[in-house]
């Protein structure tokens, strides 16, 4: 599978782990979700929220493995502490190629990143539940599928 075709994914996805196996080489873990059909109302103090849905790993679909084989940086940010606003251009939902990010601009004043050394790169975006994850590297990841019976 190719990050590319991750671009049109529309739903919700969970980061279940970050691992870097050697030096400057990331592989994280992701599983799609889907929305709880039993809705149920949750009491926050005084207050009663109605008709909630649970957003749950959808155990029927493969697990999602990411390698970047190299990175230039990479970063994990509570999703609770992001920003969304105009500035940012990027396509994609879930899974994201920027064009233009506040990521990208950290990269060029806080590296020595160009296009000249490593080369042409590209930020890469995974807004997760609870996690949002960018990654600048030179390459796209390697996206395996991980069969569910195959795991022990």
């Amino acid at each position: 599978m190719k990050y590319s075709e991750l671009l049109t994914y529309q739903g919700y996805i969970y980061l279940t782990s970050i691992y870097e196996p050697e030096d400057n080489s990331l592989i994280l873990t992701i599983e799609r979700c889907r929305i709880n059909e039993t809705s149920e109302d949750i009491r926050i103090g005084d207050n009663i929220i109605e008709d909630t849905h649970s957003i749950d790993i959808d155990n029927s679909l493969p697990i999602l493995r990411f390698e970047f084989n190299w990175y230039i940086r990479y970063s994990i940010t509570n999703e609770s502490f992001s920003i969304m606003d105009d500035y940012e251009v990027y396509e994609g939902k879930a899974f994201r190629i920027y064009k233009r990010s506040r990521y990208l601009d950290f990269i060029n004043v806080s590296t020595i990143a160009s296009d000249d050394y490593p080369g042409p790169f590209k930020h890469y975006g995974i807004t997760a539940l609870n996690h949002i994850v960018d990654v600048v590297a030179t390459e796209p990841p390697t996206i395996t599928l991980i069969n569910r019976d195959a795991i022990i």
